[in-house]
């Protein structure tokens, strides 16, 4: 079950964003796989994307054609469309220019989004055949069942939603984002699209959106695997009645900012909520680091741990686990008579060993929070980072061993 992920928050229409499903059948017979998303024409659109060498054809396609103002974005899951070679691309550019030719744009104006099995050719004839009817059921209003669009072994939808006046103006920012398992940063197993219908010039969006990204997507784990397909999209319409946003330093860029940031964070933390076979979210938080980069090595070192993630399954306070992540994260010349660690408030180890008012009873009842904090306070600088991760439950093992079956 979902650690506190409840029902789809109300998702509110961005001006001059529309979405259409339709179903191809490319898992399962009637599911609901091809989502069709339309930006206003002037719409500006940025992105980040998976790290991986391995990356699928769609993501390549859509790093080329960013620069080419595109306006139509089309997602499938059931089918990642990764590890098929010149074959695969060949599928993916057939759906482009089915599309761009029913809409009457060019196909470097259509954006590519696959999720799902890897290895597999995209049936592009089955996408093709319905993009009529994806088309026809384009509304400001589909954000909700979209979210379920896109979803793959989610067990519920995700989306988020913020209004703020910029400028004297309304301003609307929601999003909606699917993943579940195979999550680690540059970037997680997901897929992610926020929308805002604020003025904004491209390049401040693209900055915009990689600083979000940094904070959110590139700060959740799962299982370690970074995948083949992550791709995370903003969208600015310019519906909203202000002035365009030019300067990074602007009071409107940092409101417009700080509500991306809010959405985007929300939609990275639901999918840790929803981890494959999660029954804890867990939020691991390091302070006073000397950098960024070694505050964010102890983080992944436990949130990786299998160690860690089972005892946190099992409910089961076993502080030793941490101090050995801490200590093979590779800090350099690091001083473990410093370190404190707690669990939620309450403190397990000081200057490197067992804190004297510990007990296992006070362990135990954090551990057996279904949402649990681990804090470790390094004390050799002033960094702080935090990221979220979930445990490894026999579930998770299910789920990905039955993946294809």
């Amino acid at each position: 079950m979902p650690v506190g992920l409840g029902p789809l928050p109300v998702l509110h229409p961005v001006r001059g964003f529309r979405l259409g499903i339709a179903s191809a059948g490319i898992k399962r017979a009637g599911r609901k796989d091809v989502v069709v998303m339309q930006a206003a024409p002037g719409s500006v659109i940025a992105g980040v994307f998976t790290r991986n060498a391995f990356c699928a054809a769609p993501v390549t396609l859509c790093r080329q054609r960013l620069a080419h103002a595109p306006q139509y974005l089309l997602v499938n899951t059931g089918n990642a469309n990764a590890g098929t070679g010149k074959p695969g691309m060949q599928a993916a550019l057939r759906t482009c220019e089915a599309l761009a030719e029913l809409t009457g744009v060019q196909a470097e104006q259509v954006l590519p989004f696959s999720t799902g099995v890897i290895g597999e050719i995209l049936p592009a004839d089955k996408i093709i055949a319905v993009l009529p009817q994806a088309l026809a059921d384009l509304d400001e209003n589909h954000w909700a069942v979209a979210a379920e669009g896109i979803m793959t072994t989610d067990t519920l939808p995700k989306g988020c939603s913020r209004q703020v006046s910029i400028g004297g103006a309304q301003v609307t920012v929601t999003g909606i984002s699917k993943g579940a398992g195979m999550i680690r940063p540059n970037m997680a197993t997901m897929l992610g699209y926020v929308a805002t219908d604020a003025k904004i010039a491209q390049p401040l969006l693209q900055q915009m959106l990689r600083t979000a990204a940094d904070l959110s997507f590139n700060r959740i784990t799962i299982d370690g695997d970074t995948s083949t397909n992550d791709s995370c999209m903003l969208i600015a319409t310019g519906q909203a009645d202000m002035l365009e946003i030019t300067e990074h330093d602007s009071a409107e860029y940092r409101q417009l900012a700080e509500a991306v940031n809010t959405v985007m964070l929300e939609l990275a933390q639901a999918i840790v909520r929803d981890g494959e076979g999660a029954t804890k979210f867990v939020t691991i938080r390091v302070n006073g680091g000397a950098t960024q980069g070694e505050c964010l090595d102890v983080a992944y070192a436990v949130a990786h741990s299998p160690l860690i993630k089972t005892a946190l399954f099992a409910s089961d306070p076993n502080w030793g686990r941490i101090l050995a992540a801490v200590g093979y994260a590779g800090v350099e010349n690091l001083d473990v008579e410093k370190i404190d660690v707690y669990l939620d408030d309450v403190c397990i180890t000081r200057h490197g060993g067992r804190a004297e008012e510990y007990t296992e009873e006070q362990g135990a009842r954090v551990m057996a929070q279904a949402e649990i904090s681990i804090r470790i306070e390094l004390n050799r600088g002033r960094v702080s980072e935090t990221l979220w991760t979930t445990d490894l439950s026999h579930e998770y093992v299910r789920i990905n061993a039955e993946y294809r079956t």
